[in-house]
C-alpha cells in the first residue's frame, strides 16, 4: 500500500482521534489507530470504549489494505513533518512514513485482534449540524464533573414537535438551548465529555442520528461516531424556571461580563465567589467583598417590572458562564432576592440561563 495525502487532512483527521484514543490503557490495542486504505482516500477508526470515531481523509492510494499503528505516535510524527505532502507505505510489517528529508518507520500492530467498530448505515433522524453543535457549546459548562447523580455529568437532547432542545444542570444552575428541528427523535442524555467531541466534529451539512440500545451513531459527510448514552430520568428542570417575573433588566452583555470580573477579583473564594446585584432606578450596582477588601461598579440599566428595587447575589463564575453564549443585550429577569434567576438574550435566541441566589 502507497498513499500520498496532504499533512493538513492527514494532520486534522488524527487530531481528532488522538483525543478519543487514550495515550496508555492495559490493553495496548486500544492505543491503536485503524487505517483502512480504498481508492478514494483512508479512514482513520479508534475507540476507547466509550466513542468509537470514524474519520475519512481524501488521499491517493495504491494498493489499497488495512494497517493498525500507534495513535498518538503517528499523530506527533505527522505534526513535526517539515514537507506539506505525506507519503505512506506499507512494507511487510512496518509503516514508512516520508515527507520532505523525513523518513519515520513504525511497526504495525496485530490487525486481526484489533476489536471490531461498525458504524449503522442507516439514519433515524437528521439535525442540522452546526445548529447542534452550537447548542451543545451553550449549555456544556452547566454539566457537572463530580454530581453523585450520573445524569448531571451529562446534556440531555429533547425532540419536540418542531424544535429540538440541549438542557444541562449542576443542580445549581441549567442552562438551555433550543433551535430548529424535524423529525421524530429521543429524548436522551449524551455524557458531557462526549459531547465535547461531538462539538469538535461537527462542522456543516446534517448530523445523522441511529439510535441503538444505550446507544447513539452519529454520522456526518466525514465523520462517523458511536457513543454510549447515560442511563436514569433527568431531573424536571422546569419547575424551577421562574414564571412570575417582578423586575427585568436589559443592558449589554459585554459590560456586564467585564463588570462581574473586575469586582470578583475581590469576593471572597470561600464564600461561593459572591458579587451582590442591587438594581434601582435605572442603575445596577455590583459590589464584591473579600479578605483584601471590597469593589464596586455600577452600570445603566434599561429597567421594567412592577418591582422598583431588588437585592440579589450570584457566584460570579456562574454569572460569567451564563453571559458566555450571549451576543448583543442581556436580559436579567428576577423573581425574588432568594428565587432563581434567568440570564437570556434579549429579543429571544432560544438560549437561557437559570441560576438560584445565594442568600442575601
Amino acid at each position: 500500500m502507497r498513499a500520498h495525502v496532504t499533512k493538513k487532512t492527514l494532520s486534522e483527521g488524527l487530531g481528532l482521534l488522538e483525543r478519543v484514543i487514550p495515550s496508555r490503557s492495559s490493553n495496548p490495542l486500544l492505543t491503536a489507530l485503524k487505517v483502512d486504505a480504498s481508492d478514494a482516500g483512508l479512514t482513520l477508526s479508534g475507540t476507547n470504549l466509550e466513542i468509537d470515531l470514524s474519520c475519512f481523509v481524501p488521499a491517493d492510494v495504491q494498493d489499497p489494505r488495512s494497517f493498525v499503528v500507534p495513535a498518538h505516535l503517528l499523530a506527533q510524527i505527522v505534526r513535526n513533518l517539515g514537507g506539506e505532502l505525506v507519503e505512506l507505505e506499507i512494507t511487510g510489517n512496518e509503516l514508512s512514513v516520508r515527507s520532505g528529508g523525513s523518513d519515520f518507520k513504525l511497526q504495525t500492530g496485530d490487525l486481526e485482534a484489533y476489536p471490531p467498530l461498525s458504524f449503522p448505515p442507516h439514519a433515524d433522524v437528521s439535525l442540522d449540524a452546526a445548529e447542534l453543535a452550537r447548542a451543545l457549546g451553550s449549555v456544556r459548562y452547566a454539566a457537572s464533573n463530580e454530581a453523585f447523580q450520573a445524569v448531571f455529568r451529562g446534556i440531555k437532547l429533547e425532540h419536540r414537535p418542531e424544535a429540538a432542545r440541549v438542557v444541562a444542570s449542576d443542580g445549581y444552575r441549567v442552562a438551555i438551548r433550543d433551535f430548529p428541528a424535524s423529525g421524530d427523535g429521543r429524548n436522551l442524555i449524551v455524557p458531557a465529555r462526549s459531547a465535547d467531541e461531538l462539538i469538535r466534529v461537527l462542522k456543516d451539512g446534517e448530523a445523522r442520528f441511529t439510535y441503538g440500545e444505550g446507544t447513539l451513531s452519529v454520522t456526518t459527510d466525514r465523520v462517523r461516531m458511536n457513543l454510549k448514552l447515560l442511563d436514569g430520568e433527568f431531573p424536571d428542570y422546569e419547575r424551577v424556571i421562574p414564571k412570575d417575573i417582578k423586575l427585568q433588566v436589559t443592558l449589554p452583555a459585554t459590560a456586564l461580563r467585564e463588570a462581574v470580573n473586575r469586582v470578583a477579583v475581590l469576593a471572597d473564594k470561600n464564600a461561593n465567589n459572591r458579587v451582590e446585584f442591587l438594581v434601582s432606578e435605572g442603575k445596577l450596582r455590583l459590589a464584591a467583598e473579600g479578605s483584601y477588601g471590597r469593589a464596586q461598579d455600577t452600570l445603566d440599566v434599561t429597567q421594567g417590572g412592577p418591582e422598583p428595587a431588588m437585592s440579589l447575589a450570584f457566584n460570579a463564575r456562574h454569572v460569567l458562564d451564563a453571559l458566555g453564549p450571549i451576543e448583543g443585550d442581556a436580559e436579567l429577569l428576577f423573581s425574588g432576592s432568594t428565587s432563581p434567576a434567568i440570564f437570556r438574550a434579549s429579543g429571544g435566541g432560544g438560549y437561557m440561563a437559570v441560576m438560584v441566589t445565594l442568600r442575601v
